[in-house]
């Protein structure tokens, strides 16, 4: 799973980094996915939070929706996307529904009577794929390797039974 630290959140959500330490701490409303460690080091966030985040600046800016009230439906999404493929998302829409519940749409697809709020994902995709290095819709794949295990940058903890024993003298 790929992290990105607090600037960098900041960039792709459009949060200034206090505004963003007051939506995932302070308030809480979409929670850091690695909370800081210490004081003075940065949040983590995943492309799902992310994401959501950036849905949430959408509903206040465009629709003046309050946050606070749909706290509940933000942690639905953040669930409903960590279940779904970052490119099975590409040409979908999201819909919010008057109950605060989240569906994924087809693009394309007529929809029901109901009434929903519609988000394109697209645009938001986009601006994942270059701030995670994520593939596009087009590309339809992962990587098979991450760099630094390949480049041997990443260092493999050993397990209970691989752990080296000490002999006693």
């Amino acid at each position: 799973m790929r992290f990105v630290p607090t600037p960098i959140a900041s960039h792709l959500t459009g949060l200034s980094t206090d505004k963003l330490r007051e939506w995932t701490s302070r308030r809480a409303l979409i929670p850091a996915d690695q909370r800081p460690k210490s004081k003075g080091s940065p949040a983590k966030f995943t492309w799902q939070t992310i994401l959501v985040l950036r849905v949430a600046v959408l509903l206040r800016d465009q629709f003046s929706i309050e946050l606070q009230t749909h706290k509940k439906a933000f942690a639905d999404l953040r669930k409903q996307l960590r279940a779904q493929s970052f490119i099975a998302l590409w040409g979908k829409r999201l819909a919010l529904g008057p109950s605060g519940t989240w569906s994924f749409i087809d693009d394309g697809t007529p929809l029901s009577g109901a009434d929903a709020l519609l988000i394109a994902l697209d645009p938001h995709l986009m601006v994942l794929r270059n701030g995670f290095a994520l593939p596009g819709g087009e590309e339809g794949q992962l990587d098979l390797f991450s760099l630094p295990s390949v480049h041997g940058r990443l260092q493999v903890k050993p397990t209970a039974r691989q752990a080296p024993t000490r002999r006693a003298s």
